[in-house]
């Protein structure tokens, strides 16, 4: 597995430490009279190692936020978040002797500590799978934030395109209508054979303003179905039926920038599918690295 290989050393050193900390649990929980428990010096120990780690753990964050602190390097710090941070699941655990305390605000920082670890590894496992499965579904990937001028240049390409064989229609984008930025990426097509209004293209525009440009638009309009290689084509096949061989280097063109809008969709949804679990993992975090340190002030003080 690529995780287990880049982080072997890592790994190593946290099991071996998880190890210990059970081999010396386990003669501890023994002999304790009234069970283990996070009042004993042994589980304050624990707890005061556990949290540790969280704070480390946890220091990830502000270290991505303020690049200008140059303390190691960016990658250890991640794999210090993950092991590190796994280790202090057995370590919170045996502070606490397996239970989830008796006071309100104990459960409330284990269920919160169960939390952030499940949605840690999750957020794990999804960083693993989500850019193979994105290289495969997803060839013409670009940068995630220039989507929106890519669509902006297929949107103004296209209505080019029916200009072109079909005349100038209502709603037509211009040049100066498209984003700020410009387009982001431009698709080679070569030199167009078709230049002229075609005659018998009039099913184009009709096919383009129903289909076509609603998709482009509006993923949810009435061009949904081009959203789909498998209903895409009988309609392009149908169209390219009704039109004159001229039109049909456009309507070519239009497949393309279809199944571009296609892919862009996609690489769109599995982004933010692979960062949403930060809207979980990180406000929680801070929430627990905050109720974690009151709730050691006051097992402390009291």
């Amino acid at each position: 597995m690529i995780v287990a290989a880049a982080h072997k050393r890592w790994i190593q050193t946290s099991l071996l430490a998880g190890l210990l900390a059970a081999a010396l649990y386990i003669p501890y929980s023994l002999r304790a009279p009234h069970g283990p428990g996070g009042g004993s010096a042994p589980g304050l120990a624990y707890g005061v190692l556990g949290f540790a780690l969280m704070l480390y753990a946890g220091f990830l964050s502000a270290r991505k936020r303020v690049p200008t602190w140059r303390i190691g390097r960016t990658q250890t710090w991640m794999k210090g978040h993950i092991w590190l941070g796994l280790l202090s699941v057995p370590m919170i655990f045996f502070h606490a002797g397996f239970g989830f305390g008796g006071g309100a605000l104990t459960r409330l920082l284990m269920g919160l500590f169960v939390i952030v670890i499940v949605s840690g590894i999750v957020g794990l496992l999804l960083q693993q799978f989500i850019p193979r499965l994105m290289m495969e579904l997803v060839p013409m990937e670009t940068i995630y934030e220039q989507i929106p001028q890519v669509l902006d240049q297929f949107r103004l390409e296209a209505d080019q395109l029916i200009a072109e064989v079909c005349g100038p229609f209502p709603g037509q984008l211009e040049p100066r209508a498209a984003s700020k930025g410009g387009a982001a990426r431009q698709r080679p097509r070569g030199e167009r054979s078709v230049r002229d209004p075609v005659d018998g293209a009039e099913p184009l525009k009709e096919f383009y303003l129903r289909h076509v440009r609603p998709y482009l638009h509006d993923e949810l309009g009435s061009g949904l179905s081009l959203a789909d290689r498998l209903r895409r084509r009988p309609l392009f096949d149908h169209a390219r039926r009704l039109l004159p061989q001229a039109a049909h280097e456009t309507l070519a063109d239009l497949e393309t920038i279809c199944e571009e809008r296609r892919q862009l969709g996609i690489q769109d949804r599995l982004h933010r599918f692979l960062h949403g679990w930060l809207l979980v993992h990180l406000p929680l975090s801070v929430a627990l690295l905050f109720l974690g340190a009151v709730h050691a002030v006051m097992s402390l003080r009291y």
